[in-house]
């Protein structure tokens, strides 16, 4: 084994890492996001959980953040909650992106 292979094997590891982490942060985010929703439509108990979990699969459908972006804008709109526009949604989404790198790195 020489020390490129070392490097290469480390570098690898590292990168999985960090897009696991990634990952479970932004599925953080947006079961937040998605209670944060699903408080503005009128959802509690299991009725909010589940809501909060759909946003999470609804971001298994494409690459970025627009997925969500529209599930929950056309929630909100089919609801008939007007005042919430895509900009609030998005700063919506920064803010409790940090929440969910807290949440993580201090759980408990």
């Amino acid at each position: 084994m020489t020390t490129f292979d070392d490097r290469e094997r480390a570098e690898e590891s590292r990168f999985a890492m960090t897009s696991e982490q990634q990952f479970k942060t932004e599925a953080r985010r947006n079961k937040l996001l998605g209670a944060w929703v699903a408080e503005k439509l009128g959802l509690q108990g299991d009725d909010a959980e589940a809501y909060a979990k759909s946003v999470v699969l609804a971001d298994f459908q494409e690459v970025g953040d627009d997925d969500v972006v529209r599930k929950v804008l056309a929630d909100l709109d089919a609801a008939g909650v007007a005042d919430i526009s895509e900009h609030v949604i998005r700063r919506q989404m920064a803010d409790l992106l940090e929440t969910a790198r807290a949440q993580l790195a201090n759980p408990g």
